[in-house]
């Protein structure tokens, strides 16, 4: 647990204060993809929810920009659908998307905290009834998650790690619970690990962390995606391009490792944002 809270506490550093008390823009949504959540080999960059009734501003400030399903401004279909951008000042703006605004009569300009923006609906690229948010740094150019700032639901469930596997050089993959020798070599390690077990909503965790022979060999942390060169970025063992962690198939690639001969430990945790955490420990004989 201390080890997640100095992350956690280091991640709130960069925020305004101010923002610490948003709201989620439903107290009755259900989140169904949260962030970081590997969608297809893509990072999900906000949180989805199911919804019925209203979404409000989770925060006072500026409406940038409101784009209602029908607008014929682009001939180029918006996968956002509905949506709306508040400015919070020092460069933070929360996005309200895929939301039925045809209840809503919000003009540009200053917005109040709990302000209705729309009713949850359907639009842009969205098959459920619901909405998506999601907050942006413009200064730094990132995507946070909202749970580093807005309150996350509580939940004692502990996380639940899938499945784990190695791959070499010649890309052969390998259970380490069922293959107990490994060659001498480089491996990638690939978890796929959920914070919670219902099936019909799992949600990525907040960080894994791989752990070879007692040292950290990877940690990879759902706190932000940033945008370089073009590039988009997160966070494990420094910004790397989400190509190098995400792929089609379910889970993240946390870590490169090199394993040499003799036995060797290999331990990995998953932790939820509730501070939650599992491990599982593999005993590997190397060759």
């Amino acid at each position: 647990m201390k080890h997640f809270s100095v992350f956690f506490l280091a991640a709130l550093l960069f925020l305004p204060f101010r923002l610490l008390s948003m709201d989620w823009p439903s107290s009755t949504a259900v989140i169904t993809s949260n962030f970081g959540w590997n969608d297809g080999g893509l990072p999900h960059l906000g949180i989805s929810f199911d919804a019925d009734g209203s979404l409000a501003a989770a925060e006072d400030g500026e409406l940038l920009y409101q784009r209602r399903e029908g607008d014929t401004a682009s001939r180029l279909p918006s996968p956002l659908g509905s949506w709306a951008a508040l400015d919070h000042g020092d460069g933070i703006i929360s996005i309200y998307s895929r939301f039925d605004d045809k209840q809503s009569d919000v003009i540009p300009g200053q917005v109040e905290k709990g302000r209705v923006l729309g009713e949850a609906g359907i639009s842009g690229w969205s098959i459920r009834k619901g909405f998506y948010f999601q907050l942006f740094d413009r200064k730094e150019r990132r995507w946070i998650n909202p749970f580093m700032i807005i309150t996350p639901p509580g939940d004692s469930r502990l996380p639940v790690i899938l499945q784990v596997s190695l791959r070499d050089a010649q890309e052969k993959i390998y259970d380490p619970s069922q293959t107990k020798t490994l060659s001498q070599g480089r491996y990638i390690v690939s978890v796929e690990a959920v914070s919670r077990s219902s099936k019909e909503s799992p949600l990525a965790p907040y960080r894994i962390i791989c752990s070879l022979n007692g040292s950290e060999a990877g940690v990879l942390n759902f706190e932000t995606f940033s945008a370089r060169d073009g590039s988009l970025m997160i966070n494990r063992n420094g910004l790397v391009p989400v190509r190098q962690v995400y792929s089609p198939a379910p889970g993240y690639e946390i870590a490169e490792v090199w394993l040499t001969r003799g036995q060797t430990t290999l331990e990995i945790i998953a932790q939820d944002i509730a501070g939650n955490s599992r491990n599982v420990v593999y005993r590997l004989a190397v060759e």
